[in-house]
Order: structure tokens, then C-alpha cells, then sequence
């Protein structure tokens, strides 16, 4: 169980084997535990206990928890990353896999590093990409990554413009052509479960992008 939710952490402070109580809060809105059905609570302890599936709900309440209020954090996406292992048998690392081919796993990827370049390009923005596409991204790709393509592109174009965000620029292009390489067409849709690698994606990217800032910062100092 606990080697199936292994995943690199945002911060150092969180647990290494987390309570089925902290999971499960991850699910309710306003993480108020109140708000977990005692069915669901019952149907993960099975699973536990018995090393069966888990129970199709957590993987769509985590989703649907995600897509309202856009955080994906080190609980939630462990979750996910157990549930695809266990239930679906899928190959899921701990940290960012930049050889993995699958589509949706690329495609938060990429969402992640537009959040980071419209981030740098546009400081204290009143409505961030996350914010407002984050859900449609993740079900609807081929709806919503044309349109934040251009936005991209955009973006980098502002950080083009300045020698101390160039280097930024070149970057973000960088990565954006690496995650693109190979994918033709955005998929129209995204099932439920490849919502859930999604997610994973987009929670590595950051943390990966997160990690090499503060090295960065950590040389400069």
C-alpha cells in the first residue's frame, strides 16, 4: 500500500505513510471530514485489509476535488498514483518521468509549464490558466490546448523582451517542444482515469520546476 503511494513531496513536513484519514479528507469539500460518506470510508478499509481494487470513488472524487478547486497536492496525487498502479497496473514513477509517452501524463506536463511561463511573464495575474482552465485542460484537451498555445506563445514573447527573463524564454520553449514531441493531435477527451494521470503529470512538472528554481537560487546566493 504505502509503496504504491511513494511520490516525490512538496514540502519536506509531510508524512511518508499517510493515515487512510488524510486521504480520504482529500475527497471532502473544504476538507472537512464530515463530509466523507462512512460507505466510502468502509470500502477503502476493505480494500486495505484485503488487497483488493480500490474503490472506483476515490479516483473520481479525487478528480472531481481537483477540478474544483485546482490543487493538486502531495496527498491527492499519491492517491492517484496508487489507484493506477493497483487497479489499472500502470507504470507510474515517483518523480517526473520525461520518457513517459502516454498523452495525458504529457499533456499536464504541459499545463504545468504554461502555468510557470504565464507565471514569470505576468506577475499578480487576476486569473490565472489554473484558475480558469484547469478543469476544461484536463477533461476537453482538444478544446483547450489550442487556445492556451497561443497564450503560451505569447507569454514567452514577454520574456523575450527583457535580458533578465530571456533565459526564462528559451526554457519554456525548450520543454514545451520536449513534451510535444510526439503528440499529433490533442485527444478530444479525457476519461476519468487518464484525468487522474493528468494530474500526476502536472504535479510532477511543477515540483520538478519548482526543485531546479531553488537550486538555481540556492547557486546564486
Amino acid at each position: 500500500h504505502y509503496r504504491d503511494l511513494a511520490i516525490v513531496k512538496n514540502f519536506d513536513r509531510e508524512p511518508d505513510h499517510p493515515s487512510l484519514w488524510q486521504i480520504l479528507r482529500e475527497t471532502a469539500a473544504q476538507h472537512d471530514s464530515r463530509n466523507i460518506a462512512p460507505v466510502f470510508s468502509g470500502q477503502m478499509i476493505r480494500s486495505l485489509l484485503t488487497g483488493t481494487d480500490y474503490p472506483r470513488t476515490i479516483l473520481t472524487c479525487m478528480v472531481t476535488r481537483i477540478r474544483a478547486d485546482k490543487q493538486v497536492n502531495y496527498l491527492r496525487a499519491a492517491m492517484l498514483k496508487a489507484y493506477l498502479i493497483r487497479n489499472l497496473k500502470m507504470e507510474v514513477t515517483m518523480s517526473l518521468d520525461t520518457q513517459s509517452t502516454d498523452q495525458a501524463y504529457r499533456l499536464g506536463r504541459l499545463f504545468a509549464v504554461m502555468e510557470k511561463a504565464q507565471e514569470k511573464a505576468v506577475s499578480g495575474a487576476s486569473a490565472t490558466i489554473k484558475e480558469r482552465f484547469f478543469g476544461a485542460a484536463s477533461a476537453t484537451p482538444g478544446r483547450v490546448f489550442p487556445v492556451l498555445l497561443r497564450g503560451v506563445q505569447n507569454n514567452i514573447a514577454k520574456l523575450r523582451k527583457s535580458s533578465e527573463t530571456r533565459g526564462f524564454a528559451v526554457h519554456f520553449e525548450q520543454l514545451i517542444s520536449e513534451i510535444m514531441d510526439g503528440i499529433d493531435a490533442f485527444r478530444p477527451t479525457l476519461h476519468i482515469e487518464e484525468q487522474g494521470m493528468f494530474a500526476i503529470g502536472y504535479y510532477h512538472q511543477r515540483k520538478a520546476l519548482f526543485t531546479k528554481k531553488t537550486a538555481n537560487d540556492s547557486k546564486e546566493e
